[in-house]
């Protein structure tokens, strides 16, 4: 682990990994910023820790009930980076106040009886206006549908057959909601019928078929689907969702790659404790999957500065949730695999998967699983919080990419 960790800050002054569970720590400062260990203080602060270096003071502020155990930093062998960084273990202790709930998002704000406004997450236009649920109910996890023969013994009584909501309803899937139209619909809202998957040769079960599509008519981003005539389905990585009150101005909107990984990680840790899996496929409407992946912590919490950072008159705002910041983050960590790499290993993992049926599904649009990748890849690229190595697990071989998404 100590390691594998140089590849992930190199060009960084200030790493910390902090883990709740096993409440400990790893703190990371490259040698620029500190050339020996007794260069660096490390202290207990008020709701946060206070980091002393040649460069000046830094102090991070932590999550609620996260606090440092005072005089516990201790020097470690960094390994082959020993040369370019300086390799601390620490200790915290976790109060009962850390047990968070999930960030906001559409399937924590909608509740029965309140007033709802939908907006475009891309351009912010308002999609939907004053929408009052009588009933929010959710939908079977994932792949229900295929299950039912085993707990049935006569024929499937759902077979061909859709779960609408009625006019008042909003039902929330695993990354959507459907709700029926209104009248507002056809001012705000654009449907274009498109194929979905492609006619294979050797995948004649999966024929070619055409849905509508549902785009905003402003940004013309996708949206969802016209499931039918009276019902639409809105993918969750695509709308803001706020409640109908004050002057009804939405939120500023975040970032469009902050917003969809924080959308995304929310989920998968939501859909992780409610099912108690790890394993995820990411898929597209056709059910072909696009991302493999796997959960690794889910109580990790992360703080990453750049070297030119340190010490700085004028540091990045803690309020930029989308840069390296003084504030450590709620984290989760996974490895990812992209379905559409050709080796035969990677081929063979992900029919694994399909034969044996592991991964919950994640059903987002293909623009979408595309945007996904491209904030996992960008991660990988340029953070130090992300680095390729092999997963040393049978059954699992050849690279798969490690990757801190932000809560």
């Amino acid at each position: 682990m100590t390691e594998r960790m140089s590849a992930k800050t190199q060009g960084v002054g200030l790493f910390l990994e902090l883990r709740k569970r096993l409440e400990s720590g790893l703190l990371i400062i490259g040698k620029d910023v500190a050339k020996g260990p007794a260069d660096v203080v490390v202290m207990s602060g008020e709701s946060s820790l206070l980091i002393r270096t040649p460069r000046g003071d830094m102090s991070l502020a932590l999550p609620a009930g996260v606090t440092f155990e005072q005089d516990s930093c201790i020097h470690t062998p960094g390994g082959e980076a020993s040369a370019e960084e300086l390799h601390f273990r620490l200790r915290i202790a976790v109060g009962p106040s850390t047990h968070e709930v999930s960030p906001d998002g559409v399937m924590e704000t909608l509740q029965a009886k309140e007033t709802y406004c939908f907006y475009c997450q891309g351009c912010m236009t308002r999609l939907l206006e004053d929408r009052v649920f009588k009933r929010v109910l959710p939908l079977p996890n994932g792949n229900w549908n295929a299950i039912v023969d085993e707990w049935c013994c006569h024929p499937d009584p759902f077979a061909n057959k859709k779960l609408l909501p009625r006019a008042e309803d909003c039902l929330l899937g695993d990354t959507f909601v459907l709700l029926s139209r209104d009248h507002s619909c056809a001012q705000t809202m654009t449907e274009e019928v498109s194929p979905v998957g492609t006619a294979d040769s050797q995948e004649t079960k999966k024929p070619c078929r055409r849905v509508a599509l549902i785009f905003c008519t402003s940004c013309s981003s996708v949206l969802g689907e016209a499931v039918t005539q009276e019902t639409v389905k809105l993918y969750i990585t695509q709308v803001v969702v706020e409640p109908a009150v004050g002057d009804g101005k939405p939120k500023a909107s975040l970032n469009r790659f902050c917003f969809l990984e924080r959308t995304v990680a929310s989920r998968l840790l939501g859909l992780s404790n409610s099912i108690s899996t790890f394993h995820f496929s990411v898929q597209t409407p056709d059910g072909k999957a696009f991302l493999l992946v796997w959960l690794l912590n889910s109580d990790s919490i992360i703080a990453s500065v750049p070297e030119e950072c340190v010490g700085a008159e004028d540091p990045i705002s803690p309020s930029d949730l989308c840069s390296p910041s003084l504030r450590a983050t709620r984290a989760l960590k996974l490895l990812y695999i992209p379905c559409s790499d050709t080796s035969i290993q990677q081929r063979e993992i992900v029919s694994s998967w399909e034969v044996n049926a592991i991964g919950h599904p994640v059903v987002l649009p293909l623009t979408v699983c595309e945007e996904l990748l491209q904030v996992m890849d960008d991660s990988n690229a340029s953070s130090c919080l992300n680095a390729l190595h092999e997963v040393l697990q049978e059954g699992a071989p050849g690279p798969v990419l490690d990757q801190f998404f932000c809560v």
